[in-house]
């Protein structure tokens, strides 16, 4: 059985998806745009700010789900610029503690919005 997750703490999805879908014992959070959900625009800044609202809005739809980042079993991270790596890399070791999240980083041609960043997590509950 699935059951969507919506939250008003991240931004709305931007298409025909879900924000998150738990299933099975997990919960897959679609992939995170760096959009304060307060202002609906991104967070202002370079890829450090991007990187750390994207994991805010992804902390915040697990939340809404009953469970938090300390339960992420896997992330994919999207990177515009693979130059962006080690600054994504330094929020990123901000959300997360041993043992860390199974992790794939990526760069991609071009993500939503003309985002720096966008990030999924799968977490149990």
């Amino acid at each position: 059985m699935l059951q969507s997750i919506s939250t008003s703490n991240a931004p709305a999805a931007i298409g025909p998806y879900s924000q998150a879908i738990m299933a099975g014992g997990f919960v897959y959070v679609s992939g995170q745009l760096p959009i304060d959900p307060s202002t609906g625009v991104f967070a202002a800044g370079g890829i450090k700010e991007q990187t750390r609202q994207s994991l805010l809005n992804a902390q915040a739809i697990l939340r809404e789900a009953g469970t938090d980042l300390s339960h992420v079993v896997k992330t994919t991270v999207f990177l515009s610029d693979i130059a962006n790596f080690a600054p994504m890399n330094e929020v990123y070791a901000e959300f997360f503690a041993a043992p860390f999240p199974a992790r794939s980083a990526v760069a991609v041609r071009d993500l939503p919005k003309n985002a720096l960043v966008e990030i999924e997590v799968v977490a149990a509950l």
